[in-house]
């Protein structure tokens, strides 16, 4: 089931949303701020995570253990004042972004996955988790736990303005002038889609107008990507 859902490329329009929700947890903010060059590509990071997570996803297992080792190796030189990213709470954390955003993503402009597929899915990512550093017994045991999981961190993480700063980098990144229509689609896209308290956190304006188009962004989605031939529309 991870692989048909992580294959889908409609998938990627989720990671502005993944990063500002890894970004608000301020212990992520600060290692990603003091250990990276984040001002001059922002979503650099989140491919080199996307690039392990296919390796162990999509690849053999000689080419999973690999990948997974070269993340662990990395994590252990990120060390700083009162954060280690090889802390498996953190790593539970930015985990969890990302399957949450797969299935809020696969649900808004694919389709909803049946609840059986929905727990298969989150099964089979506890096993990519636990390769990247996060022990099974550390994560939520089933489907229903890690969505209240999701929704007790975003109630109680506090946005830091090093993590608002990040955010600008995410949301306005130096690009060619002739994406800019593309960019600023990601951009509200990225917006519409983060939960409502860490945007309002962030100080991100979301209005009736722009929520409306979001539906029916989703609709017209959910309406034509199914009948896209996969060979077209998957990564992998």
């Amino acid at each position: 089931m991870i692989r048909r859902v992580d294959g889908e490329s409609v998938l990627l329009l989720g990671g502005g949303r993944a990063l500002l929700m890894q970004l608000a947890h301020p212990m992520v903010a600060a290692a990603v701020a003091e250990h990276s060059g984040f001002h001059a590509d922002p979503f650099a990071r989140l491919q080199r995570t996307l690039e392990a997570s296919f390796a162990i996803v999509f690849g053999t297992t000689e080419q999973a253990r690999a990948a997974a080792a070269s993340v662990r190796s990395v994590h252990e030189h990120v060390v700083g004042d009162g954060y280690r990213a090889d802390d498996p709470a953190l790593l539970m954390w930015v985990h969890a972004t990302l399957v949450d955003t797969a299935l809020r993503v696969h649900e808004r402009f694919l389709r909803p996955l049946p609840a059986a597929d929905a727990e298969r899915y989150y099964d089979e990512s506890t096993v990519v988790a636990e390769l990247l550093g996060v022990p099974r017994a550390a994560q939520p045991p089933d489907l229903e736990a890690f969505r209240a999981y999701v929704r007790g961190c975003i109630a109680t993480l506090e946005v830091s303005d090093t993590a608002r700063r990040l955010a600008r980098d995410v949301l306005h990144p130096r690009l060619p002038w002739p994406v800019a229509p593309v960019a600023e689609l990601g951009r509200q896209i990225t917006v519409g889609l983060l939960p409502a308290p860490l945007r309002d956190q962030y100080g991100l304006g979301w209005d009736g107008h722009r929520r409306r188009a979001l539906l029916l962004a989703g609709l017209g989605s959910r309406l034509v990507l199914p009948r896209v031939p996969g060979l077209i529309r998957r990564v992998h």
